[in-house]
């Protein structure tokens, strides 16, 4: 399921959700099995071994297990409660200078080795086609070393009857609140991967995630109109404490509204969202025109996602995902000139390192390092994401780590790393930079978008949308939605919050390739701002 697919039936309620299957459903408790790391070394070894038999220059396995779970709601009923597991072995390696792989759930050594010797003869009948051999920056082996989510509680651990009282709580919450409908969600993901190479590294790791989407929906029954108003919560690289409310996590933004850092008050948003979506139904729609944009990282990161994370991923700018969500504007010819991407406020940069980020891993699939490192530098495109084969293309000498397989029996190849706008250098808070926007509107939260195949004509719309006249924030407003071209949005930065204001938002379920895969990742910033935007009216007549 890609990030598309799940807004779609996020709008459309999530009672009528068919969860996508990534394996064979288990019992509750299986969740919290393990494989013992001499065992996987085992399996390891064993595919190698036959690998390098057979000709293999080079040769690394991914032994995985991934566990989910969803727990899905609406109003007083529990919809569906579905646990998966997926587990197997998947074999990439070099022969002949070219790529080959194969993949088996048949764990035993005997299994393993013959899905390596598949993975050869597959390499060396590719070959025949392959016009130059495959090009792999250098890795130095690790060794033995692990790696794991710092988490204080294992979601999985949490029975099922915790997680369905949390939801109806919240659900009910709303409801009292004057809600017409509310549909809450829970997902948690566990990521089990082992990873060994020819190179010499042996790599366990333990990858947790957690995301509580809701969709809050107010009725005025006389008119038939309706408004609904999404969860403010962020998918998180963390265990169940993210839902354990912490004051200091709470931000309340001018004009009255409520985020939140890294823990999420989730009855609290249900109430503030029922009593929202009631004023969107009274809320003035907006006029169209040009308008000083002030948005918050809730909305924020899809935008950042969107026009930079997406453009800025090598493997688009070469033309090898045309036929998925398209290329990229942002071509070498530009990077060599350091295209103007945006204003001198403007720091961009990637990373697979941040505490609590939906990417955040010790190693990617390919057992490189994570490292953070600028794509645009002060306004200027100084670089792109990249993994081993396509570090040469750069003249860089070793991968950035955006190497990412979403199953063991899926191919890893790039994927996009956290990319975030870094706080601004001067002091600068949210109320701050309210103060001299005459003409503006605050937009809260993530909405409805489309972009165009080469991510540089866009618009998005939003959850809250405030208007800002001479310094202050006087009303809700609605049917708001910006458009843009890429490079003349960020450079209509002309003020970014500073660190005090950081917070990250982000996509668990982004899709991409084909056969399709999908990735997590967030993206963090401060609150920005954006001068002479246009803005259209979402609901205005056709004729």
């Amino acid at each position: 399921m890609d990030r598309r697919d799940f807004l779609q039936f996020a709008g459309a309620g999530l009672g009528a959700l068919l969860l996508p299957v990534y394996g064979r459903a288990i019992a509750a408790e299986e969740l919290l099995t393990t494989v013992d790391v001499a065992t996987k070394k085992r399996l390891a070894d064993a595919a190698l071994e036959a690998a390098k038999a057979d000709g293999a220059t080079y040769c690394d396995v991914r032994i995985g297990r991934y566990l989910r779970q969803f727990v899905v709601t609406r109003e007083d009923r529990v919809e569906n409660v579905v646990n998966t597991e997926s587990s197997g072995v998947g074999i990439r390696v070099i022969a002949n200078g070219t790529w080959g792989f194969a993949a088996t759930s048949d764990t035993t050594t005997a299994g393993v080795a013959k899905a390596a010797r598949q993975a050869v003869t597959i390499a060396k009948a590719n070959s025949r086609l392959q016009a130059k051999p495959v090009e792999l920056a250098p890795v130095k082996g690790v060794g033995e070393v692990s790696w794991k989510t710092p988490i204080e509680k294992n979601s999985m651990a949490v029975p099922i009857k915790d997680k369905v009282d949390l939801l109806l709580a919240v659900n009910a919450a709303a409801m009292k609140a004057g809600a017409s409908f509310i549909n809450s969600t829970l997902f948690l993901v566990n990521e089990q991967k082992y990873f060994a190479s020819t190179d010499g590294s042996y790599i366990d790791q333990d990858v947790h995630r957690i995301w509580a989407p809701m969709t809050v929906t107010a009725v005025d029954k006389e008119s038939g109109k309706f408004r609904i108003r999404q969860g403010l919560s962020d998918p998180r690289g963390m265990g169940f404490e993210y839902l354990t409310p912490k004051a200091a996590d709470k931000v309340t933004l001018p004009g009255g509204a409520v985020v939140y850092g890294n823990s999420y008050d989730m009855v609290e948003d249900a109430v503030a969202a029922a009593r929202q979506a009631k004023e969107k139904l009274k809320a003035r729609s907006v006029k169209p025109g040009k308008y000083d944009l002030m948005l918050d990282p809730s909305h924020l990161w899809l935008t950042i996602h969107e026009s930079v994370g997406h453009p800025l991923e090598l493997d688009r700018v070469l033309g090898y995902e045309a036929n998925y969500a398209g290329t990229s504007f942002a071509t070498l010819d530009k990077w060599k000139e350091k295209f103007q991407y945006g204003s001198e406020k403007v720091t961009l940069f990637a990373d697979k390192i941040q505490p609590t980020s939906l990417g955040a891993v010790g190693y990617d699939d390919e057992g490189v390092k994570t490292q953070r490192w600028d794509l645009v530098s002060k306004g200027k495109l100084v670089n792109y994401q990249v993994i081993r084969d396509q570090a040469h293309i750069l003249g860089l000498k070793e991968s950035q780590g955006c190497c990412y397989a979403d199953s063991w029996s899926s191919v890893q190849f790039q994927r996009m790393a956290n990319v975030s706008l870094a706080p601004g250098e001067d002091k600068l808070s949210p109320a701050d930079m309210i103060k001299d926007i005459e003409n503006g509107i605050y937009i809260i939260g993530d909405g409805s978008f489309s972009i165009d195949q080469q991510r540089y004509n866009a618009q998005f719309g939003g959850q809250l949308f405030y208007e800002i006249k001479n310094g202050k924030v006087t009303e809700m407003i609605e049917d708001v939605a910006y458009q843009i071209r890429t490079p003349e949005f960020w450079n209509a930065c002309t003020a970014v919050c500073d660190k005090s204001d950081y917070r990250m938002g982000g996509s668990f379920f982004d899709g991409k390739g084909q056969p399709g895969q999908v990735s997590a990742v967030s993206h963090g910033s401060s609150t920005a701002r954006f001068n002479g935007i246009n803005v259209i009216n979402t609901a205005r007549s056709l004729g």
